[in-house]
């Protein structure tokens, strides 16, 4: 059940209907609407935050995430690049929402830098 609430969520998220910084209705309000459990709708809320769809402020509620400005990140000869997720400091430090992902470039050189994945593309 969680999973089709999940699914409702998500395409109101898509179509716009809930817009970014847009507040989630209550766990109350969601579980008495859709007629489930409170388990269940904090299932399909930790599934949509894990797919950095959502965040979630205690106590203020639960936002649908804001799209943030990308930069490109050039990739050198032998520079290569993987996704990875982050670990507690480095969300932190990157003001990371959880469900997102990092994406580390190793230069040539030796060295790394690591970047929030909603914030970057990399190219060539």
């Amino acid at each position: 059940m969680f999973r089709q609430l999940a699914d409702l969520l998500r395409d109101r998220i898509a179509s716009g209907d809930l817009a970014p910084g847009a507040s989630l209705p209550s766990e109350l309000r969601l579980a008495q609407e859709y007629g489930l459990s409170r388990t269940s709708v904090r299932q399909a809320v930790a599934l949509l935050r894990s797919e950095g769809l959502v965040i979630v402020e205690p106590p203020r509620g639960t936002f649908v995430r804001a799209d943030e400005p990308t930069e490109t990140v050039t990739l050198l000869k032998g520079d290569t690049a993987t996704a990875r997720m982050p670990t507690p400091a480095e969300r932190r430090e990157l003001e990371i929402g959880e469900g997102i992902p990092v994406i580390v470039i190793f230069r040539a050189d030796g060295s790394r830098q690591v970047y929030s994945a909603d914030r970057i593309r990399v190219g060539r």
